[in-house]
């Protein structure tokens, strides 16, 4: 019996513990987009491959947020489950991004690839229950 992808993901995600919830994982997220938009300002006058990335970045996790259905979000467009699978792919395209901005073996490069990681752990560590997000925003 050969072992795929998604079994491998699969097991992972069966074993890791969940201990970021819904709330935690919000706070995590605006601190995410603020990160990439001071990023993206701050790289302005050196790079601005670099700063049009993190622009980019900071904004669509911060749009992303304000969407989701979790204590900290404003408009419920998105399930909390959803926002994970946007998670998910936002981590292996953090990776991408330097190659396709065209800023890799940059210093900003370098974040993008550290965020890749951070992002990836989050998501991993992350309850993307919807029911119980929305059950801990009314405790």
């Amino acid at each position: 019996m050969s072992l795929t992808a998604s079994d491998l993901v699969s097991a992972a995600e069966t074993r890791i513990p969940k201990v970021i919830d819904a709330r935690t994982h919000g706070i995590i997220d605006y601190c995410h987009a603020a990160f990439f938009l001071t990023l993206g300002f701050a790289s302005l006058k050196s790079n601005k491959r670099a700063a049009a990335a993190s622009l980019f970045t900071g904004s669509f996790v911060l749009v992303q947020s304000l969407l989701t259905d979790y204590p900290l979000g404003v408009k419920p467009v998105l399930s909390f489950e959803e926002h994970g699978r946007l998670d998910a792919l936002f981590a292996s395209a953090s990776w991408a991004m330097p190659i396709l901005f065209g800023f890799s073996d940059t210093a900003q490069a370098h974040v993008f690839e550290g965020n890749s990681l951070v992002e990836a752990t989050a998501v991993a560590l992350t309850d993307f229950n919807s029911a119980r997000a929305r059950d801990e925003e009314r405790d």
